[in-house]
């Protein structure tokens, strides 16, 4: 028996998210029939951190164990060779036992990506955010670092959230822009579900001036989900991935953070 970690690639659009469902149409559930096909055995797997319906995944990490024997980059070509074209292994590393694709991480990094522009989104339809009213970098800015450190982000945590407890650290929120195109990136230890999207609707509403910045601590203070904006849309989210410790030797990237604005 060996263990392999996988780094996965996917557009979000055409799934229900990454966790298997009766409906088969989730990431997981394509990328396992893929596996099966490719190994000739049946194969599950466990990711570094599920995504919802609509979010796309630049580098989802997973590991499965397996008697099959084959080269890193036959698991690379050959499972994708049985995958739908949004969906796409990156890369094959073999791990012990020890490693655990959720466990072992260390932190977990998101982007979410938005354009402003009194137009809505075409050809980026699906892949991106979008408000059509102008925003204030520095408000949005000033209301992110309000974020950082660890708190209690029952504020931004959904109602079916199954995570243990609300308290993660954030340790990093950075705003850029290119033109129309807003990034956000986050990472943090952890996230609580729909917790990206949470925090995207009340940076929004900071940054187009309907509420102060000092807002968005009295949101974090009060531990309560109905005091925040709507959650946003999970078009333009994306998992970025895990982290994990230098010594099991994993990438940290995908060629695709060379596309991603």
């Amino acid at each position: 028996m060996v263990r392999l970690a996988l780094g996965v690639s996917y557009a979000g659009q055409a799934y229900d998210g990454w966790q298997s469902q009766p409906s088969g149409n989730t990431v997981q559930d394509k990328l396992e029939a893929a596996l099966r096909s490719f190994a000739q055995q049946d194969i599950g797997t466990l990711c570094a951190g599920r995504t919802d319906a609509g979010v796309h995944g630049l580098m989802q990490v997973v590991h499965f164990d397996t008697t099959v024997r084959r080269e890193t980059h036959a698991w690379v070509r050959g499972t994708n060779s049985f995958l739908p074209g949004d969906i796409a292994v990156q890369w094959a590393h073999p791990v012990t036992e020890q490693f655990h694709a959720r466990a072992s991480a260390i932190g977990r990094r998101y982007a979410y990506v938005l354009m402003e522009s009194p137009v809505r989104p075409s050809v980026e339809r699906g892949r991106i955010g979008w408000v059509h009213r102008p925003l204030d970098h520095a408000a949005m800015q000033a209301a992110a670092v309000l974020l950082l450190g660890e708190h209690d982000f029952t504020s931004f945590r959904a109602s079916q959230c199954q995570a243990r407890t609300p308290v993660k650290t954030m340790r990093r929120i950075d705003i850029t822009r290119r033109g129309a195109y807003w990034r956000f990136e986050f990472e943090a230890d952890a996230f609580l579900h729909h917790m990206i999207r949470n925090l995207m609707g009340c940076l929004l509403v900071v940054g187009k001036g309907d509420r102060p910045v000092e807002w968005m601590a009295e949101v974090l203070a009060a531990r309560d989900r109905r005091v925040a904006a709507p959650t946003f849309s999970p078009d333009g989210l994306y998992f970025l991935g895990p982290r994990y410790e230098d010594h099991w030797g994993l990438p940290e990237r995908t060629v695709a953070y060379d596309w991603l604005p």
